[in-house]
């Protein structure tokens, strides 16, 4: 698989459902010119790890909406599934869920576990010109960090060089 960081993001279009699970939404990748995306996958509604990612995120939307950054939550389930888990045990979010019923972002994205039919914990930094930042990709035993994938955002708004463990407030090299 090529590497994504530093290319343009591989365009895409998926169905969808709103965040509070009130109606069904169509998404692509237009949709979030001029601002920063994340984009995360996870494997399966209505399992253990993911849906303490997904609140995790939800409850920090202010913080990324500072930063000019939209959520994007993806899934091999289907739109209907999404819908279901949010008027379920899920509850309301704050951004909406894509169905990848396709597996075909999955697939471009380079986190497809194709004999299972379902995705990695892959986690995308989008610039506001749909170019690639950041990629964390990994296995699905593990949730991601909010904090970090803010600390990281912010690093890239900077334009500068950040070293390790840097933290808002901190110089560039």
């Amino acid at each position: 698989m090529e590497r994504l960081v530093g290319k343009k993001a591989p365009s895409f279009q998926m169905n969808g459902v709103k965040g509070d699970g009130s109606d069904f939404v169509k998404v692509n990748l237009d949709d979030y010119k001029g601002k920063w995306l994340v984009m995360f996958f996870y494997p399966l509604d209505f399992t253990f790890v993911c849906p303490t990612e997904i609140t995790g995120f939800s409850k920090r939307i202010a913080d990324f909406k500072k930063e000019n950054a939209e959520l994007l939550a993806v899934s091999c389930d289907s739109e209907h599934s999404h819908k279901a888990w949010i008027n379920g045990d899920l509850g309301k979010i704050e951004f909406p869920i894509a169905s990848d019923i396709t597996k075909k972002v999955s697939n471009e994205y380079g986190i497809l576990i194709e004999e299972e039919g379902i995705s990695l914990r892959g986690l995308f930094i989008i610039d506001p010109e749909g170019v690639v930042r950041y990629s964390v990709v990994h296995d699905l035993n593990v949730g991601r960090s909010v904090d970090e994938t803010l600390r990281v955002l912010k690093a890239f708004k900077t334009g500068g060089l950040c070293a390790i463990d840097w933290a808002e407030g901190d110089a560039n090299l």
